[in-house]
């Protein structure tokens, strides 16, 4: 007699789908969403998001992200305070914009802020509220859909993961016999990402040309420092709220090319450490990023 499995109750199936993605914003994935994201779309691409983006408990759970973090004003001299008094108004009007496709990011103001450990400066980049809340709410609606596939060793800038996680993986492989290792710093990594080709990895997974044309706009913004200005043809700003989520977009094929070659690898944003129980033969540790 055939003994069939027993069927997991669909009620526990549910709970552990919502508790897998309680972090993303529920004014976007719904448990209809979610299912989705669980099981699959055609293809792995997903159409028609825009309207998730503009939806006004979206624009609304941005602004509170953005006002959590707190931060300066931009290049319009609009602080968070200045947003929030008017903030249906400033919310309904940039929903209208988004929907009806006139909206374009304000110039980003550049500052330069000391580095950790070094004399150098880096350029941070401060974007308008109004441009900072549309980030929020287009990392709300694409973060969930490139999180699902993004490799295990990542760490960096990825909900539920910080540092130290990355310092705990790094002291197991040490302590499992990967004593050959390459730390690895990518120079200058957000201002020199290839515009076209990181445009190129988000339509691998959305087909939605208008969230497309947003993502676009914003890595084109116009940059300000003091009385210059220019547009940058590389890069994605340091201080926007979506360059993060693209950061590792763009370096997750590394990550999966770096584990499909037998290499462990942990990386946290810029800063990659492969290693491996022994030196590969007739080559140095540095062949490991090849």
């Amino acid at each position: 007699m055939e003994v069939k499995p027993t069927a997991v109750p669909e009620a526990k199936q549910v709970g552990e789908m919502q508790a897998r993605w309680a972090w993303t914003e529920p004014a976007v994935w719904t448990e209809r969403m979610l299912t989705a994201l669980e099981v699959g779309v055609k293809g792995g691409i997903w159409f028609s998001l825009i309207d998730k983006v503009y939806r006004p408990r979206n624009l609304s759970a941005a602004f509170a992200k953005v006002k959590a973090n707190r931060g300066a004003a931009g290049v319009d001299h609009q602080t968070i305070e200045m947003f929030e008094a008017n903030l249906e108004t400033n919310l309904s009007k940039v929903s209208q914009q988004l929907a009806d496709g006139s909206y374009r990011p304000q110039a980003v103001r550049r500052q330069w802020i000391a580095k950790p450990g070094s004399k150098e400066k880096r350029p941070l980049g401060i974007p308008t509220v109004r441009n900072r809340v549309v980030e929020a709410a287009l990392r709300n609606v694409l973060e969930p859909i490139f999180e699902r596939d993004f490799a295990e060793h990542s760490y960096g800038f990825r909900p539920g993961r910080g540092c130290k996680d990355a310092l705990r993986r790094v002291d197991r492989l040490l302590k499992a016999g990967n004593t050959w290792v390459v730390d690895a710093d990518l120079q200058s990594y957000f201002d020199t990402i290839p515009q076209q080709k990181l445009l190129e990895r988000v339509a691998e997974k959305v087909a939605d040309s208008r969230v497309l044309e947003l993502v676009e706009a914003m890595l084109q913004q116009e940059v300000m420092e003091g009385l210059a200005h220019w547009t940058p043809v590389a890069g994605t700003p340091q201080g926007a709220v979506i360059s993060p989520l693209l950061s590792n977009i763009y370096l997750d094929p590394l990550d999966h090319e770096v584990a499909g070659s037998g290499y462990e690898m942990v990386r946290y944003a810029d800063d990659c450490v492969p290693r491996a129980r022994r030196q590969p033969q007739g080559c140095g540790s540095a062949q490991l990023l090849n």
